[in-house]
């Protein structure tokens, strides 16, 4: 009995070393969006983060510059979730400065998820202002428009669904011409949004599953879309795509089983 439960132990300590190297193992993906027509063959780079979740994260902010240093980047987009306890708040700060440094030529745009909405009152309020001090311009049902090469580019920031903070009507309002590209963190405003048009859409959320095998079972409380086996990657929605990142970091448990951290550039033309 003691022999099978030392080999127990050793089978279980070796998976969970191995789950834990995941979050070491970063994909770096890149997405081409090709004939969107709106930017006439101009090109647009973005560079997506979601999920940093500064309490289980393995990837250190100088991984993350020797990532992010080695590509020409356009705009950076934030997907939500980056804490959920006001002492991780300091821990933000030099993945903003590698960020920053990137000096992207439309700027950096935030928007929060649901465990950023765990901080209170003056603490999310802290959240906010440090994005802000470090170059983020935050979205919370509201929109900017840039102007690239004189064509319009729309960035539409919905707030979190699935902590029903999202207003789609309010976050479009005064939208007219251009390119419509919508930040949010939980993916299934997707489903909502059959009467607003964008024409490309950032998300985060489900980490991939985190632990994706065999399947994500324990996604299925949070909305259709894991119903519908959408859960990482580029997918369609009436025809409009639509993108979910898997993230940076993990809740939880510091493991991924099945799926990678990501990094994504997305190229559209």
């Amino acid at each position: 009995m003691m022999i099978l439960s030392i080999i127990f132990i050793a089978v279980v300590t070796a998976l969970y070393y191995k789950a834990n190297q995941n979050t070491k193992d970063v994909a770096i993906n890149t997405i081409s969006l090709e004939k969107t027509n709106k930017l006439q063959n101009d090109h647009l780079t973005i560079l997506h983060l979601s999920d940093i979740h500064l309490e289980n994260i393995s990837i250190t902010p100088k991984m993350l510059e020797g990532i992010v240093s080695k590509q020409s980047i356009d705009l950076i987009a934030l997907t939500g979730d980056y804490l959920d306890r006001k002492r991780s708040i300091p821990k933000l700060i030099p993945y903003l400065k590698i960020l920053k440094k990137t000096k992207p030529r439309y700027g950096i745009y935030a928007v929060f998820g649901n465990h950023d909405y765990l901080l209170r009152d003056n603490h999310f309020e802290k959240l906010k202002k440090t994005l802000e001090e470090y170059g983020c311009n935050t979205l919370q049902n509201e929109y900017v428009t840039i102007d690239m090469n004189g064509k319009k580019v729309n960035i539409i920031g919905i707030d979190d669904y699935s902590t029903k903070r999202s207003n789609v009507k309010k976050a479009y309002a005064g939208i007219k011409e251009g390119f419509n590209l919508v930040l949010t963190h939980d993916p299934n405003i997707v489903l909502d949004m059959n009467n607003y048009h964008y024409d490309y859409l950032l998300s985060g959320h489900f980490h991939g599953g985190q632990i994706h095998w065999p399947k994500p079972y324990h996604l299925i409380k949070m909305g259709k879309l894991v119903r519908m086996n959408m859960v990482k990657g580029l997918h369609y929605h009436n025809g409009k795509p639509f993108y979910i990142s898997e993230g940076l970091g993990q809740t939880g448990v510091n493991i991924r089983v099945g799926s990678r951290p990501e990094v994504t550039f997305h190229q559209i033309s």
